[in-house]
């Protein structure tokens, strides 16, 4: 089981389940191939796209655990 957490990179998280990227871009993470997007822990990036962190992590979670 894979638990994403508000500290896990989101360059990690498209790694192990590349499936969650939907949902990053449909929030307007749309640069999740760029270094520095890569390298953004969940928290620093729902902090500069202003969004829900828990929501988010829920849905990832649920994504990546499929």
């Amino acid at each position: 089981m894979i638990n994403i957490t508000k500290d896990t990179i989101i360059g990690d998280i498209l790694d192990i389940a590349p499936q969650t990227a939907p949902i990053f871009l449909s929030i307007g993470m749309h640069c999740l191939g760029c270094p520095s997007s890569r390298g953004e822990t969940v928290a620093e990036a729902c902090a500069a796209h202003n969004v829900d962190c828990d929501s988010l992590l829920r849905a990832v979670n649920e994504a990546a655990n499929q």
